[in-house]
């Protein structure tokens, strides 16, 4: 029985389309998925739109429409714009569903039940951008929210607080007895560093919104969005409607979140899960933002470049491969078209795609397209692609993709060594060194099937088209690790050759 694994992406709001700096999260988390899988993981993959949110409410008004009719407008914009991406999860959780508002309502009785929740007063600064209540001291030195540098909103209402400072202890003791709860190591030392301050009981109503899902105690206050939209990551995956599925995949393996709401996920997520009794999630991680020229990606800032021309220009597939080559989980990384220019010319054009070319080629000009097994157990460049697999496999255990891709990459630039060294075209002109072709062209297709394997999570469009020119008949989304042994291709089998792959592009084709 394989081993299973479940990740979760934070929800979106939908006040807005996708941009690149909500798709790098989602890609990099389809990425994880899609390795496990070819890792042999039973995995299960939960995206959704986070609907009960203010600014989603105020947006429909503003368009003059009924909030549900505008969500459900959004949810089609959402899934087309995954979908383009090449994104490919196994449930899309909204939290105007009714499996999600059962689920809140069973969280919020059983916080209830366990004597967790109170009525008292609330009065301070908020940001509707965020959906937060701030303290004083959490605010810039402007007075602003730290996130959208905005003087927030002063509110002072009646509310229902959950009882967040008495797991202040708890939370510290499972981050110690479980170090890679939070990760990368830097976001667990900011949490860490805030449970040792001590933490402040929480607002988890809103008295003068209708727009949420109603407290079960008290049908005139709704659930705050944040402690309604975290709650998804139950709803999404059985917890009311298919007990079995959550038993299959509960708990978590990784929520896979942005470095600006790891206070949510890191601290008011696993307190609302203690006060249930429901086991917390495996790891929580946050990764960071991807930029432009600097300058953080958002709704609200406004983003500098549309997702659907990048998609249309750049294509899904290479700009997948841009953000899992150039940026390293956890910290910031910058999006550029003269960077990205350089990085496919180089890595994919000139290298891989040249690589195939060449290859399939020789092939067919040296033994009409018919590959022959020649086995030679001592050849380095079988060593070389054996150690490479073993590392790429560790290293996308660890959540360091960039490192693992890198290491797929030094298969290719093995390859176009080994051809300088063995120079084929001269061996073609010695007959005793007819079995040594055949051993060297061999090695070199066995070597492209295998690294093709490798990057299919990254671009699961692109390693198709180079698996049908190698002409090889089994389904490369069902090809796991397991298949990168060597000498799979069998004696005689016939390639094709097609089109490049990947053509070189020039940044002038973005004017």
């Amino acid at each position: 029985m394989s081993k299973t694994f479940y990740i979760t992406t934070a929800i979106d709001y939908v006040n807005g389309v996708p941009h690149l700096g909500t798709a790098y999260e989602k890609i990099t988390a389809d990425i994880i998925y899609r390795f496990k899988k070819k890792a042999g993981y039973d995995a299960f993959f939960l995206m959704g739109n986070d609907e009960h949110s203010q600014n989603v409410y105020k947006k429909a008004i503003d368009m003059e429409m009924d909030p549900i009719e505008y969500c459900d407008m959004m949810e089609g914009k959402f899934r087309d714009a995954w979908r383009s991406l090449n994104i490919e999860f196994d449930d899309f959780i909204r939290t105007t569903s009714e499996r999600h508002k059962k689920t809140v309502e069973n969280v919020l009785q059983r916080v209830y039940d366990n004597d967790d929740i109170y009525k008292g007063h609330y009065e301070g600064p908020y940001c509707v951008s965020c959906e937060r209540f701030y303290t004083e001291k959490e605010l810039n030195e402007e007075g602003n929210c730290p996130i959208h540098n905005k003087k927030p909103d002063f509110i002072k209402e009646e509310n229902w607080f959950f009882r967040l400072s008495k797991y202040c202890d708890p939370l510290l003791e499972h981050n110690e007895k479980h170090p890679k709860f939070i990760q990368p190591d830097i976001r667990r030392n900011e949490i860490v560093n805030v449970l040792k301050e001590g933490l402040d009981d929480i607002s988890i109503s809103r008295a003068a919104s209708k727009w949420g899902v109603p407290l079960p105690w008290d049908r005139n206050s709704v659930t705050y969005v944040w402690f309604d939209a975290l709650i998804n990551y139950l709803s999404g995956i059985g917890f009311s409607d298919n007990q079995e599925l959550f038993g299959k995949y509960w708990p978590a393996d990784i929520h896979y979140i942005g470095k600006d709401i790891t206070r949510f996920h890191c601290i008011y997520w696993p307190a609302m899960l203690m006060s249930t009794g429901i086991e917390l999630p495996e790891m929580i991680y946050g990764h960071g933002f991807i930029m432009q020229s600097g300058a953080k990606l958002s709704k609200s800032a406004g983003s500098k470049m549309s997702l659907d021309d990048l998609v249309e220009r750049l294509g899904a597939d290479n700009l997948r491969y841009y953000i899992a080559r150039e940026v390293t989980l956890g910290q910031d990384g910058d999006f550029s078209i003269e960077r990205f220019t350089k990085l496919y010319n180089a890595d994919l054009a000139n290298d891989y795609g040249n690589l195939l070319n060449r290859t399939l080629t020789m092939i067919n000009k040296y033994h009409d397209g018919v590959l022959h097994r020649i086995d030679s157990d001592s050849d380095e460049l079988r060593k070389v692609v054996e150690k490479v697999v073993e590392d790429y496999r560790n290293l996308f255990e660890d959540l360091k993709m960039k490192e693992a891709v890198l290491q797929a990459l030094r298969i290719i630039s093995e390859c176009n060594v080994y051809i300088d060294n063995k120079q084929p075209w001269s061996l073609a002109k010695d007959a005793d060194s007819a079995d040594k072709l055949k051993s060297v062209l061999y090695n070199l297709a066995e070597s492209l099937r295998i690294v093709t394997i490798l990057l299919h999570p990254i671009m699961p469009e692109k390693t198709v088209e180079v698996w049908r020119q190698l002409n090889l008949k089994n389904n490369l989304k069902e090809t796991g690790l397991e298949d990168t042994g060597w000498g799979k291709i069998p004696d005689g089998h016939k390639i094709e050759i097609g089109d490049p792959v990947f053509p070189r592009m020039d940044i002038e084709d973005w004017s």
